[in-house]
């Protein structure tokens, strides 16, 4: 079958590990849960400043015909709204989509968004690892789920691969699945996304404003596919999936272009700046505007010695893909963060050092 981002015993079920777990680091090495620096997320740590919330958001059920469908088609590039449904996360949608497609052997990355591979192996299907470097795709696949691009490895594949993947999916009566979750940080991100695509049957794309808006915590996300699929998925899922204050908060952001040209300026420097502290210190990385990335020898060493100084970064364990622990490292978010990493970086790379000396 696969080899799993995940350990293998939460292969259909379990708690799945994700970043932002500062209660249990915080139990793990004794340190307060105030006093940690939290890296463990690509989560944009400018947020989007989200204005006052009217009163009718709290008061009144969601109302469909707000707009808001039809804001995000446009943000994203999307036919129209007939071709966009709003959920609470794109998380809701990668545990539902499974059930709606038939059962059948599905391609996934074996170090991928650790969500993916549990959810289709609920729904049924047989889950094997997908090479993503490769133009045609093995005969044996009939779906492939994949993230464009990758969390945590930034890999990013072009639009013609995955339309040329989308084709041969189709001839065999399948579906391909793409999570652009950090496709709104990219130069020419419109070029990049298959969001104007996805007017084709067996072609789906996730969209959030959680990462590069900061705003993970409204609970809100969009799934872009053919209007029969869409309407399927709202039945299973059924009404009021986003609430009022989200519907509200998101909108905002979608409408203000000034912000998310500022910020992309912004998070370009301040990766920039990360992968340039990492650097410093050999580690290669690879990364999105929103993290950066290493399975460096050391990763898992470093990976333990920040923790043990109150700095929480995202551990993966080996997979096929990578054979090698490795680790992922979102952005801090004021200069008093960064000067808490990089001082806390020299000492975790010294420590490791006197170690391997010793």
């Amino acid at each position: 079958m696969t080899d799993w981002t995940q350990p293998r015993e939460h292969a259909a079920s379990g708690p799945i590990a994700h970043g932002g777990n500062l209660h249990e680091a915080a139990a793990r090495y004794g340190i307060a849960y105030a006093q940690w620096l939290d890296l463990s997320t690509g989560i944009n740590p400018h947020g989007y400043p989200v204005p006052p919330l009217p009163a009718d958001a709290w008061r009144r059920l969601p109302d469909e015909g707000d707009g808001f469908a039809e804001r995000a088609a446009r943000y994203y590039g999307a036919p129209d709204a007939a071709h966009v449904l709003p959920v609470a996360g794109s998380q809701a949608a990668i545990r539902a989509l499974p059930a709606l497609l038939s059962p059948a052997t599905v391609g996934i990355a074996p170090l991928t968004y650790g969500e993916y591979a549990p959810a289709f192996a609920r729904a049924g299907h047989a889950v094997a690892p997908l090479e993503v470097d490769r133009d045609t795709l093995p005969a044996a696949l009939t779906h492939v789920a994949i993230v464009n691009p990758d969390n945590p490895t930034a890999t990013h594949i072009d639009a013609a691969r995955l339309l040329h993947w989308h084709a041969q999916l189709r001839e065999r009566g399948g579906t391909l699945l793409v999570d652009e979750a950090f496709a709104d940080t990219l130069p020419a991100a419109r070029v990049a996304s298959l969001a104007a695509h996805t007017h084709r049957d067996g072609l789906v794309v996730l969209r959030s404003p959680g990462k590069f808006f900061g705003l993970a915590g409204v609970r809100a996300g969009f799934v872009l596919g053919a209007p029969a699929l869409l309407a399927a998925l709202r039945d299973r899922l059924g009404a009021w999936t986003v609430s009022g204050p989200a519907r509200h908060a998101v909108s905002a952001a979608f409408d203000d272009a000034a912000w998310q040209t500022r910020m992309r300026e912004r998070l370009i420097g301040d990766s920039a700046r990360l992968a340039g502290l990492l650097h410093a210190h050999g580690f290669a990385t690879r990364g999105t505007p929103l993290f950066a990335w290493t399975d460096d020898a050391r990763a898992a060493a470093l990976h333990e010695a920040l923790a043990r100084r109150g700095v929480w970064t995202r551990l993966f364990p080996p997979s096929l893909r990578v054979p090698s622990a490795s680790v992922r490292f979102g952005l801090p978010g004021d200069e008093a963060e960064w000067t808490r990493f990089e001082q806390q970086l020299q000492q975790a790379v010294d420590s490791i050092d006197t170690a391997r000396s010793s």
